[in-house]
């Protein structure tokens, strides 16, 4: 499919006309070839009032339609990347090169594409990461910054769960209500969501095969970086303190990726930044509920 000219389309919760989205793309560069980047932008394409939205690990760009219809509908164009590897966007041929740098890269081919001299950046888990190492950058172009549970230090035994849950993951599906079972047990630290909103991530996280059902949107190779005997404690805290940018983290009541001990200590650390803690999550709240998109929304426009 050319993204570039892939047709308006129409979202829709109930009976509610919503903001319409489109789909775009944009070539980035890797250690061995070219790939694309593919997102979903929603709001006036001419808009310099720009959020960027990035997802987790193994999620995709549509996790944040919600939150993106109700920042579009604010006034703002808000941009929601696949991350390469994932959904839309293309594969990398050497698995290595799925990591942080990597990641950065794309990200900024992305906000060049995108134009405006200053970006508001919501990452979930992974995408936070990314957003705090590009606002640690001397002169980024990030100017308001959510982190949805993440943080600078990041302990092994969160990451090697991670590296586990992709390894482990059921890759085929014969029906989509099989897939959403199995996507209702992997998830289940997003916190508590309506049948509706299960079967939003799951449509969104499968891609048809030819032959005949589905099968996960992610390349396998992402979690490359997780096997075993490559799993350490990670920290970051560099980039964490030389940012300049306002920041709101979010942590999951229960997360064991951003732990209360470290959400603390980013509020110590950094002046201007605010944590709330998400009841009833894990890692990591979905920002589905409409009290946790009320949250950003609230803090992003004031």
């Amino acid at each position: 499919m050319d993204f570039n000219s892939a047709p308006v389309r129409r979202a829709s919760r109930g009976s509610e006309q919503t903001a319409s989205f489109r789909y775009g793309d944009v070539r980035s560069i890797s250690r061995q070839h070219f790939h694309r980047i593919a997102y979903v932008e929603w709001g006036d394409p001419a808009c310099e009032r720009v959020i960027v939205c990035v997802h987790g690990l193994s999620r995709q760009g549509r996790d944040f339609d919600d939150l993106a219809r109700a920042l579009a509908a604010k006034g703002y164009r808000v941009v929601c990347p696949d991350l390469v590897g994932r959904g839309r966007s293309g594969r990398l041929r050497d698995p290595e090169d799925y990591a942080l740098p990597q990641y950065a890269v794309d990200m900024t081919v992305l906000l060049a594409h995108v134009g405006a001299p200053e970006v508001y950046w919501v990452g979930t888990s992974l995408g936070g990461l990314i957003g705090m190492i590009l606002a640690g950058m001397p002169e980024s172009p990030i100017s308001r910054l959510v982190i949805n549970d993440i943080g600078p230090f990041l302990p092994w035994a969160a990451l090697r769960r991670l590296g586990d849950t992709i390894r482990d993951a059921t890759r085929l599906f014969d029906t989509i209500d099989r897939a959403e079972a199995y996507f209702r047990g992997v998830l289940a630290p997003f916190g508590a969501l309506t049948d509706a909103q299960w079967r939003h991530l799951t449509e969104h996280s499968l891609l048809p095969r030819s032959g005949g059902g589905y099968e996960l949107h992610y390349d396998p190779g992402i979690g490359h970086a997780f096997r075993p005997g490559r799993v350490y404690n990670v920290s970051l805290w560099n980039y964490w303190d030389a940012m300049r940018c306002p920041a709101l983290v979010l942590r999951g009541e229960t997360s064991d990726l951003l732990l209360a001990r470290t959400a603390t200590e980013m509020v110590q650390r950094r002046p201007g930044t605010e944590c709330v803690e998400i009841p009833g999550c894990g890692h990591a709240p979905a920002l589905l509920d409409p009290d946790q998109i009320r949250l950003v929304v609230e803090w992003l426009t004031r």
